[in-house]
């Protein structure tokens, strides 16, 4: 069974900084990518920022230059390091894998939420 826990969210204000971890557990075999999605309150869940095994990497228009996506010493970990912080990065933040098997998991979420 595969594991996603985020942690790390909060509250902050505007022009702030935060980060966020994802830890992974389980049966992982061959991972293609991982990153991280948000959904906003009334809002679609959008990509915020990913990267592949090939070494490609990839961010939201809205977060590029601000966030910074990374992957941690320990294997299958990753972070998002997010700094001058918008209200409108207010979101649950969902950190995700990509199996070569072609399978997508998710952790619960975590609430980020920036106060103008």
């Amino acid at each position: 069974q595969v594991q996603l826990v985020e942690s790390g969210g909060g509250l902050v204000q505007a022009g702030g900084s935060l980060r966020l971890s994802c830890a992974t557990s389980g049966n992982i075999f061959s991972i293609n990518a991982m990153g991280w999605d948000r959904q906003g309150t009334g809002k679609q869940r959008e990509l915020v920022a990913t990267f592949t095994k090939a070494g490609s990497l990839f961010y939201a228009d809205s977060v590029k230059g601000r966030f910074a996506i990374s992957r941690g010493d320990a294997e299958n970990t990753v972070f998002l390091q997010m700094n001058s912080l918008k209200p409108e990065d207010t979101a649950v933040y969902y950190c995700y894998i990509l199996l070569q098997s072609g399978r997508k998991y998710w952790g619960q979420g975590t609430q980020v939420t920036v106060s103008s």
